[in-house]
C-alpha cells in the first residue's frame, strides 16, 4: 500500500444540514441497546462479580435522569463527578444523555488548586463525589467560590452526605426527553493547557458516536467481546477508547475502582476476556507479575497500548505469549481512536500507530501549515466527525487547536507504506503512566520553594511509568527530594511530582534570559545522570 502523507478523502468542514435537528436516538443509547439485547451483561464488577444487564442499565439510566431532573438539571446544564471507576458513572453518563445535560467527570488525582480551577470553569449544577475524595472536593469548592448542590457516591458504607443512590426514584420507565441533536454537547473531558491549567474539551453526541463507529469498524469489535476497563473514567480513555464502543456493540465491560495487575490477569482468565487496552505502565506491570507465566491468555484476540510510547520489552513480552499487540494514538480533542493496524500487518510496523481509521483524515505539516513529504517529521493534524470543535470558555486555545484541522502538537512522520510514526511532542510536555505532565506548571510550583532560584523539569526514561520528571535546580543544594515532594504535594497532581532531583551551579543559556532546555536535557536526560 502506498498512501500519501494526506489521506485521499477529506472531511467536509461545513456542518451537516441536519446537525441541529433533534433525533430520538441521540442521547438514548442505553434504551436502544436495551431493546436489542436486554438480557446481555453490560457491565460486571471485576472484583465482586455483580452484573448489570442492558435492560437494567437503561432502567438505572431512567431513574438517574429523573433524579437529575428533579434537582433542576436541564438540557445544557453540567453535572460534575469526582470518582473512581464505578457503575454509577455509567448511570450518570446515560442519565445526562437522556436529558441533553452534560457530564463532566473530574480527576480525583488533581491537586486542590487544579480542581478548584475546573470547578470555576465547569460551573456545575450538581456535583457527585465518591466519599474518599470528599475533603479535597470541599476544599476545592470553597477555593473556587462555587455553589453546586453536592451528593455522595457511597464507598464502603462511608457516606459524607446523603447518598444520591438513596434518593433515586423507583420509576425506571422511559422518560419524556427533550429534542437533542448530534451537535449538542454531552461531555466535558478535561485536558491540560499550554501552562498545565486544566481546560474542558467539549464533546458532542455526534463526535462520541463517530469515534465509536471508527473503533468498531477498525478494531473489529464483536457483541461477544469482554474487556477489563484499564483507563480511569475521567479520561477520554475511560469512555471513548473502549466503553462506548463496547456499549454500542452490546459487549461486556469489567469495571473495578482500581487497576490491579494481578486482578486483571485473573479477569482475563476467568472471564475469557477477548480485548485488552491499557497504558504501557499497566501492561508492563502485568507482564512482570508473579502470575504472568501461568495465566491463560489464549482468549485475547488483541492487546493495544495507548497513552504514550510503549517500550520494546513490553511489546515483546506480550508477543512472546502469542498475543497480537499494537500501539494506538489519540487525544481528548480528537477521537481518540484515530489509527489502527491493517489486517496481517508486518510485525516490524508495531513501532508505528498504524494507518488512519475510516472516519479520520491525517496529515503532517511544517511550521507554515504546509504538508510535508513522506518520511519528513512535522506536526500531526487530524480531521473528522469524531473531533471536538472547542474548549469550554477558552477562545484563545480553541483558536490555536481547532479549525478545519485539529492541531495535535505532536511530531510525527508517515513512512512509504502509509504507517504513521509518533516522534515526540512539539512542546515539552511528557506522559507519565498515561498522564500528561506539563513542565511549566511543575516548574512554577517548585519555584515557590525558598531554596530554589531557578528550575527546569525534563522527562527521563522510567521502566515502570515510561517517563517521569526530573527537576534540575539552581539554588540551595541542601534541598532534598523528599522535601521537594512534600512542598509539591498540595500544589500539583501526584503523577506530576518529579521522581529525581539534580543541581546546577548556573543554568545554561541559549540567549538573553533564555534557558537552554536542550543543554539541560542532553546533560540530565538519562535515567541516572
Amino acid at each position: 500500500m502506498n498512501m500519501s502523507e494526506e489521506s485521499t478523502f477529506r472531511t467536509d468542514p461545513r456542518p451537516h444540514p441536519h446537525a441541529d435537528r433533534g433525533y430520538d436516538w441521540v442521547g438514548n443509547l442505553s434504551g436502544r441497546r436495551a431493546a436489542l439485547s436486554p438480557d446481555r451483561v453490560a457491565i460486571k464488577h471485576g472484583e465482586t462479580g455483580q452484573t448489570v444487564s442492558y435492560e437494567e442499565l437503561d432502567v438505572r439510566a431512567n431513574q438517574t435522569a429523573r433524579y437529575l431532573r428533579d434537582r433542576g438539571v436541564e438540557k445544557g446544564d453540567r453535572v460534575a463527578v469526582v470518582s473512581r471507576n464505578r457503575f454509577e458513572l455509567l448511570d450518570l453518563f446515560f442519565g445526562t444523555a437522556k436529558l441533553g445535560a452534560i457530564l463532566a467527570p473530574l480527576s480525583h488525582r488533581l491537586a486542590e488548586r487544579e480542581l478548584a480551577a475546573v470547578f470555576s470553569d465547569v460551573d456545575p449544577q450538581l456535583l457527585l463525589v465518591e466519599t474518599p475524595f470528599v475533603g479535597d472536593s470541599i476544599d476545592a469548592i470553597e477555593r473556587a467560590d462555587a455553589e453546586p448542590a453536592v451528593r455522595s457516591i457511597p464507598s464502603d458504607g462511608d457516606n459524607e452526605w446523603t447518598p444520591y443512590t438513596d434518593e433515586l426514584p423507583s420509576d425506571g420507565s422511559p422518560i419524556d426527553r427533550p429534542a437533542i441533536s448530534p451537535a449538542d454537547p454531552h461531555m466535558f473531558l478535561h485536558t491540560g493547557g499550554s501552562t498545565g491549567t486544566p481546560k474542558e474539551t467539549v464533546l458532542s453526541h455526534g463526535a462520541i458516536n463517530a469515534n465509536s463507529f471508527n473503533t468498531i469498524t477498525a478494531w473489529g469489535l464483536r457483541e461477544d467481546d469482554v474487556t477489563p476497563l484499564l483507563f480511569p473514567m475521567f479520561h477520554t480513555g475511560g469512555w471513548n477508547v473502549i466503553t462506548i464502543p463496547f456499549i454500542h456493540m452490546g459487549a461486556t465491560l469489567l469495571i473495578s475502582p482500581e487497576v490491579n495487575p494481578g486482578r486483571v490477569l485473573d479477569n482475563i482468565e476467568s472471564e475469557r476476556s477477548t480485548v485488552l487496552v491499557g497504558v504501557p505502565a499497566v501492561l508492563r506491570m502485568m507482564a512482570h507479575h508473579d502470575r504472568w507465566d501461568e495465566t491463560d491468555l489464549s482468549s485475547l484476540r488483541f492487546v493495544k497500548s495507548g497513552g504514550g510510547p510503549c517500550r520494546d520489552a513490553v511489546i515483546s513480552a506480550w508477543r512472546d505469549r502469542g498475543v497480537e499487540f499494537s500501539q494506538g494514538y489519540g487525544l481528548t480533542e480528537c477521537g481518540p481512536n484515530n489509527f489502527a493496524m491493517p489486517d496481517a500487518f508486518p510485525e516490524v510496523k508495531t513501532e508505528s500507530v498504524g494507518v488512519p481509521v475510516l472516519g479520520v483524515d491525517a496529515r503532517i505539516v511544517d511550521g507554515d501549515g504546509e504538508a510535508v513529504e513522506p518520511g519528513k517529521i512535522g506536526e500531526l493534524e487530524l480531521a473528522g466527525p469524531a473531533a471536538a470543535d472547542r474548549y469550554w470558555n477558552n477562545e484563545t486555545e480553541t483558536a490555536e487547536t481547532f479549525g478545519e484541522w485539529v492541531s495535535t502538537g505532536d511530531l510525527a512522520r508517515v513512512d512509504a507504506d502509509g504507517f504513521y510514526h509518533i516522534e515526540g511532542r512539539k512542546k515539552n510536555m511528557f506522559i507519565s503512566g498515561g498522564e500528561n505532565v506539563y513542565p511549566p506548571q511543575v516548574e512554577d510550583a517548585i519555584a515557590d520553594h525558598p531554596k530554589v532560584e531557578e528550575v527546569v523539569v525534563i522527562g527521563i526514561p522510567d521502566d515502570r511509568w515510561g517517563t517521569v520528571g526530573k527537576a534540575v535546580v539552581e539554588g540551595d543544594e541542601s534541598l532534598t527530594l523528599d522535601e521537594l515532594k512534600s512542598h509539591l504535594a498540595s500544589r500539583i497532581a501526584r503523577y506530576a511530582i518529579p521522581k529525581q532531583l539534580a543541581f546546577v551551579d548556573e543554568m545554561p543559556m541559549s540567549g538573553p534570559s533564555k534557558i537552554d532546555r536542550t543543554a539541560i536535557s542532553d546533560r540530565f536526560g538519562a535515567e541516572n545522570s
